[in-house]
């Protein structure tokens, strides 16, 4: 009976390392990006917020496209807020009624066509001209203005994501280095890296010195987008983020001019 029953407790444990460890592989391999803040004096952690690579990807775009208007990290935060309520920063094909895109921006209420509006570069350009043009969206609350420009059905709705927000774009805007990084990424092939940086940061000196508020911002900007871009390694300020370690590390040989790498494209298979 003994051996019956030590036969059962072995058989079950043996189970349990295997879903453990299935458990664990299937963890380490899911795709994501997070954005990890400093600790501050009163956090029992560093607070983390985490996204999939293609949100991270649309963040990157919205912040990029506010700051090469011109604008204060305050606009880029009312916008991804806005995003994230809206979209949860996914570029939508629909939505109520006829809304479209990350901001759900309706073709009928005169912000564009249809094909504009999922535009990610387009859309996020309309709605930091609508904010720009209110009088007092710099000192009113987040929620406030990102309805002032909505005009959703649900005004209070954009609060909840201000924290969240505010971190996305402290990283994004190089307010914080290194808070960024991206892992398990399916790379597309290389992009046209100068086109793309032209329309979105509105400069395309993606390589040499930099001020670190800038570097650290253009950085950033690469990682999450490495992988529609095809980005495998960016470096800045004596730190190297790789696709395969996802995650900054020191690197004595980076130096501390910002430097990237494109993942070559695989050769055509011959079978």
């Amino acid at each position: 009976m003994r051996a019956a029953i030590l036969a059962v407790v072995v058989a079950l444990a043996a189970v349990v390392v295997v879903v453990v460890m299935f458990s664990s592989s299937d963890e380490v391999k899911t795709p994501g990006c997070t954005v990890a803040l400093p600790k501050g004096p009163n956090d029992a952690s560093a607070p983390q917020y985490t996204l999939q690579p293609e949100p991270m990807n649309n963040a990157a775009i919205i912040a990029a496209v506010g700051i090469k208007q011109g604008l204060p990290s305050h606009a880029v935060t009312v916008a991804l807020a806005t995003a994230l309520q809206e979209s949860k920063l996914r570029n939508l094909s629909g939505g109520d009624r006829d809304s479209i895109g990350l901001f759900q921006q309706r073709p009928s209420q005169g912000w564009g066509t249809p094909d504009q509006l999922q535009d990610p570069v387009y859309s996020a350009t309309e709605f930091y001209k609508k904010l720009a043009k209110l009088d007092n969206w710099q000192t009113i609350p987040i929620t406030e203005a990102a309805q002032a420009v909505q005009r959703s059905g649900a005004p209070d709705a954009y609060a909840q994501w201000e924290e969240e927000a505010t971190a996305l774009t402290g990283a994004l805007t190089g307010t914080y280095p290194a808070a960024l990084t991206c892992r398990n990424l399916t790379l597309n092939p290389p992009a046209n890296l100068v086109t793309v940086a032209n329309a979105e940061l509105g400069t395309a000196r993606l390589s040499g010195a930099h001020p670190a508020a800038e570097g650290w911002r253009i950085a950033s900007w690469l990682v999450a987008r490495a992988a529609k871009l095809g980005v495998d390694r960016v470096s800045f300020a004596g730190q190297t983020w790789t696709a395969e370690s996802g995650a900054w590390a020191a690197d004595e040989k980076a130096g501390q001019n910002l430097s990237l790498h494109q993942a070559p494209v695989a050769p055509p298979s011959s079978s």
